[in-house]
């Protein structure tokens, strides 16, 4: 087996690289001068396989063409199998069209990962499940849950939270985490008016008096949650804090949390901390590398990776 990455979470790469005792590969991902990609893989691949971390985060089209020619270069090189392992699916919520005469770009990324010539796909909280479908070979959706509530857990007495979907569109996932830790489900209904834009219209559920905790899969201006713990605070919530798997965060987002009345924003490693999140206290980062190791150990040896979560 070979562990292979790009240049867009090296944090978790060798952190996986750590769990799994197996040094990343000798290869090169670097810039010509008009910023064209150039892979060179430095060790033998032949007959192996192949497993390549990268996050399709920011800039998400630089980190998505390191995916794709990585693949090439390794396809070409003979290895046996390379599987994609993507923390951090990007272009994953444009998964249908939304109006007329737009595109369905989640499908369009899933052809081009598939035509670059990956076996198997590895990635953690699609934004829609569906997405497995748009690919042509096996995909494995693995689950961020299992890791925010042994956080969850760790750090609050869960007999007095209050587990918050911050959409309808995210009950299921705010309901798996309420009932590993036996907490009731509130949920925000909120409306959006245009893109990168929510507002919230009502509260579902009684949040007087209680820690109340907001889980979604993604936090990218931050808008939804910054609106949905001050609703919960004026409806009498005791605090808000948020746990989210992949922390996007763009633009002014870091310091629009910061003056939030949100409690703490926790999101996984899924993507790498900006300088401008590293300034931020309210932020805090898990790790998902050994969630990732292990599943990626698990498919090496043929193994059931669903039993995970189990």
């Amino acid at each position: 087996m070979k562990l292979v990455t790009g240049n867009s979470n090296l944090t978790v790469a060798n952190a996986v690289s750590e769990y799994l005792e197996i040094p990343l590969t000798d290869c090169s991902v670097k810039r010509f001068a008009d910023k064209e990609i150039f892979v060179e893989i430095h060790e033998n691949v032949r007959g192996e396989d192949v497993f390549v971390l990268q996050s399709t985060s920011y800039p998400a089209n630089d980190h998505l063409m390191e995916l794709l020619i990585l693949i090439d270069a390794l396809r070409r090189s003979s290895a046996r199998r390379v599987t994609a392992v993507l923390p951090y699916y990007g272009y994953a919520r444009q998964d249908r069209k939304s109006a007329p005469r737009t595109p369905i770009s989640a499908k369009l990324v899933a052809n081009l990962i598939t035509q670059a010539g990956a076996n198997r796909i590895l990635t953690l909280d699609l934004h829609a499940p569906q997405i497995q479908g748009f690919f042509d070979i096996p995909t494995d959706n693995l689950y961020a849950a299992p890791v925010l509530t042994r956080d969850i857990r760790k750090n609050y007495d869960t007999s007095k939270v209050m587990i918050v979907s911050p959409d309808v569109g995210g009950v299921l996932r705010a309901r798996n985490v309420a009932n590993r830790i036996g907490a009731q489900l509130a949920i925000v209904d909120k409306r959006r008016p245009r893109a990168g834009v929510s507002e919230v219209m009502n509260i579902i559920g009684d949040v007087e008096g209680q820690s109340c905790i907001l889980i979604d899969d993604i936090i990218d201006s931050g808008g939804t949650l910054i609106n949905a713990a001050e609703a919960l605070m004026n409806a009498g919530a005791k605090e808000v804090s948020a746990y989210i798997t992949h922390g996007v965060l763009s633009g002014d987002a870091p310091e629009r949390i910061a003056k939030s009345r949100l409690k703490e924003v926790v999101t996984t490693n899924s993507i790498e901390k900006t300088e401008a999140v590293k300034k931020v206290s309210k932020i805090r980062h898990i790790t998902i590398a050994d969630l990732l190791g292990e599943a990626i150990a698990r498919t090496a040896s043929e193994q059931s990776v669903s039993s995970l979560f189990d």
